[in-house]
């Protein structure tokens, strides 16, 4: 399992860049807005290269990026790697043809989509998003991504909040990268 292996001072800086936003986007939820480390260029920098570092020379065809905001350092993530970005999205948003999965939620069911010709049989696939609460979402990304033939190689995450245990619902025998934990 990787592990995020930066000194306290950065952890501190980054983390003290992240706001909390309490009762966003409903009542009784603490939304983690990384938006300061987007707008520093330097933390934005700094950010992408400690998020690639723990898979630099691993074999990844793709990185896909988890609607919206795993789009934010995937693509960065992607580059650093000299990898391909696929972005995996909400229903509708895909112009092309598309595989979806649905997956349940505490509150209901959602569904993804990615289209059908970007991920082949045997490409290597990093998940990346920005925050791993419940782990529903990375789970249910894995399930779409290997239906196509693809091999999950780990998640990537700019944050997790640990409390809420989303670790259990992924693959237990791959690397989990989270630069940050809450």
């Amino acid at each position: 399992m990787a592990h995020s292996n930066i000194d306290k001072s950065l952890r501190d800086l980054l983390l003290g860049n992240v706001r909390s936003v309490p009762n966003f986007p409903k009542p009784g939820i603490i939304f983690k807005d990384i938006t300061p480390l987007l707008q520093d260029r330097y933390l934005l920098e700094l950010t992408s290269r400690l998020l690639a570092e723990p898979f630099r020379g691993a074999k990844i065809d793709f990185v896909a990026g988890l609607e919206s905001r795993g789009f934010l350092f995937g693509t960065n993530l992607a580059q650093d790697l000299h990898a391909g970005f696929v972005p995996i999205r909400k229903p509708g948003k895909l112009p092309a043809s598309t595989h979806s999965i649905e997956y349940e939620l505490e509150y209901g069911t959602d569904s993804l989509e990615v289209h059908t010709d970007s991920i082949q049989s045997g490409d290597n696939v990093l998940i990346h998003d920005d925050l791993m609460a419940t782990g529903g979402t990375s789970a249910a990304a894995s399930n779409l991504i290997r239906k196509m033939g693809g091999n999950i190689i780990g998640y990537s995450f700019v944050m997790e909040i640990s409390a809420l245990g989303g670790r259990r619902f992924l693959d237990q025998n791959l690397p989990v990268h989270s630069l940050l934990k809450v």
